[in-house]
């Protein structure tokens, strides 16, 4: 018997929680954090959408299914979900010490150019965004959409946070590095 998509994309992400959690503990010592109602700015986003991406007892119409939940969809959200997977492990690898899951600058800090950072500026949110619409995909119903575009706000309220951060401590280099790669999809955006 083969494992139905849900399964996969379970697996997609409590693989991507235990690596976190387990890669959380190999980052340098931060110097500088942003304040609580600035990381409440983007956490709140991202909580809701997190929560109805989930938790699926929900009145309607939260439930209201707008993806037909068949065979494509499972196998579309899968693959779509995996691939997600496969780019916030890849940018968390390449990112290293410099990670934080809070909007911070580390001790000996760099501008990481390489790997995905070639391509996108913050690959791990563009990633995790693929995650999220894998999953909006298999599971088709509204609340997972809605969850996915609060999800999306969060992280872009994040990425521009980090960015006037990043341009503070390196104005030049990642003034040059705007101009070269997109923030969240190649070529795009």
């Amino acid at each position: 018997m083969q494992p139905t998509a849900s399964v996969i994309i379970t697996a997609c992400w409590i693989i991507f929680l235990f690596y976190w959690l387990a890669r959380a503990w190999s980052t340098k010592q931060t110097t500088e954090r942003q304040s609580l109602p600035s990381a409440l700015a983007h956490r709140i986003p991202i909580a809701l959408g997190w929560y109805l991406m989930v938790f699926f007892r929900l009145p309607q119409p939260w439930n209201l299914q707008l993806v037909p939940h068949d065979y494509a969809a499972m196998i579309i959200g899968s693959a779509v979900c995996l691939s997600g997977l496969f780019v916030t492990i890849w940018a968390r690898r390449t990112l290293a010490g410099n990670w934080s899951s809070d909007v911070t600058f580390k001790q000996d800090h760099e501008l990481i150019r390489t790997g995905p950072y070639r391509y996108v500026r913050h690959p791990i949110y563009t990633g995790l965004l693929i995650m999220c619409l894998g999953t909006a995909v298999e599971v088709g119903k509204l609340r997972c959409w809605v969850g996915l575009v609060l999800v999306g706000i969060g992280f872009w309220i994040k990425l521009n946070q980090e960015e006037r951060l990043m341009l503070e401590h390196f104005p030049a280099a990642y003034s040059l590095y705007r101009k070269q790669v997109k923030a969240l999809v190649p070529w795009l955006l």
